[in-house]
């Protein structure tokens, strides 16, 4: 069976890191990078060349290639989420890489345009959306359920039972008390202690957590 053919949106150390992981852990092929136009630096990245995202349907059309698109937190998420919909639109599929590195069971359900990282570990019962990704050495507990266009930061531990809507944010080691429910578009910044459920949009911070914002769109 011949691999999977492979753009990767942007062209950025993010982007670099993505490569990385698909060149060395997965049976995928990577074959070039796509960035909007307005954001192009120049037209090879890591040895490959780099497409305008608005003429990538015209040089990689979607029946030849799936996308991975490894965008950060920009925007609560909402950059990412705006490019997957668009490729998703022109009618692209996407893969999802999940590191051999990481503590997962066999019937994990992952969505599509999903990376999970190395060391990460995700419980029996754990349910992840489209579009989402969890860094290194995070810990998603049983019965979790991350929705899509959700990122979970490197060393976040987030508790069993724990519902985390669309788009929210977990900084870099926050920890999840169990049972919670995170608002959509939550922002919730590195180190952050969090024993009581959020509000939409809340921008939170501490040990314990506690809001700061009322509008993480306006904060972030």
């Amino acid at each position: 069976m011949s691999a999977t053919r492979v753009v990767i949106f942007g062209a950025s150390t993010f982007s670099s890191l993505a490569w990385y992981c698909l060149t060395h852990d997965s049976d995928h092929e990577v074959v070039a990078f796509t960035v909007d136009s307005a954001f192009m630096s120049g037209r090879v990245h890591e040895g490959l060349p780099v497409v305008p995202f608005e003429e990538l349907s015209a040089v990689y059309p979607p029946d030849d290639v799936q996308l991975l698109i490894p965008m950060g937190y920009q925007q609560i998420n909402g950059l990412r989420r705006a490019r997957y919909e668009t490729a998703k639109s022109q009618g692209y599929r996407f893969i999802s890489y999940v590191s051999g590195r990481a503590g997962v069971w066999p019937d994990l359900q992952v969505g599509e345009n999903c990376m999970i990282f190395d060391h990460a570990i995700i419980q029996p019962f754990a349910r992840i959306g489209d579009n989402v990704i969890v860094r290194s050495g995070a810990i998603v507990s049983h019965h979790c359920s991350l929705a899509s266009h959700v990122f979970v930061s490197a060393g976040a531990h987030v508790g069993g039972n724990v519902s985390v809507a669309e788009q929210a944010f977990i900084g870099l080691g926050v920890v999840l008390k169990h049972g919670l429910t995170i608002a959509p578009r939550s922002f919730i910044g590195a180190g952050a202690v969090m024993l009581a459920d959020t509000e939409t949009e809340g921008v939170y911070i501490g040990n314990p957590a506690r809001r700061i914002s009322h509008a993480a769109r306006e904060t972030i």
